[in-house]
């Protein structure tokens, strides 16, 4: 087993992938008639002795809940330039996003499409921790191709809570 695709949460400390996976599909089948966003995002803190980086999956059930989970990765030196941050949270994020293949948004949106009727929807999206304000709007036209280039939507702030929420509320 790869340690590096270990996720956790405040209620599971180690999950692969596969039982992650296992976990959305358990999120869906509760309410099928649902809206979800499937999102992924990174966002990364400097510390004294390294860089963490916390790359979140966040599912949610729109306006009704969600779940998620995290995966956290240690750079053991201090990232001071900002688009090498930027550059490796996208990367981080393209990672567990990519672990996503069709087969895996096929099956989640396969619960679904009997109640699409009923409001039922499917979203996949990956959010990036930059946004039009800051020093980071010059990197928006270059992260975004990036993810757009996986075949997913890209969201920035400030709708792109899964990095700016999420996973920041972790990296501290």
């Amino acid at each position: 087993m790869n340690n590096d695709l270990l996720f956790y949460n405040t209620s599971t400390a180690e999950m692969t992938f596969d039982e992650v996976f296992d976990r959305l599909l358990q999120f869906i089948k509760r309410d099928p008639t649902a809206t979800y966003r499937l999102a992924v995002g990174t966002d990364s803190q400097v510390h004294q002795h390294g860089t963490k980086f916390i790359t979140t999956i966040h599912l949610h059930r729109v306006g009704r809940g969600a779940w998620g989970c995290l995966k956290k990765v240690m750079v053991p030196r201090r990232i001071a330039s900002l688009k090498e941050k930027i550059y490796l949270e996208t990367m981080y994020s393209q990672e567990v996003a990519s672990k996503f293949t069709e087969e895996h948004i096929s099956t989640m949106v396969d619960l679904l499409i009997p109640y699409s009727d009923e409001g039922a929807d499917f979203i996949f999206e990956i959010h990036l921790d930059i946004g039009k304000r800051g020093k980071t709007k010059y990197f928006i036209e270059e992260m975004t191709e990036q993810i757009w280039a996986l075949g997913v939507q890209p969201k920035i702030k400030p709708n792109s809570y899964a990095a700016s929420s999420y996973a920041n509320k972790y990296t501290k």
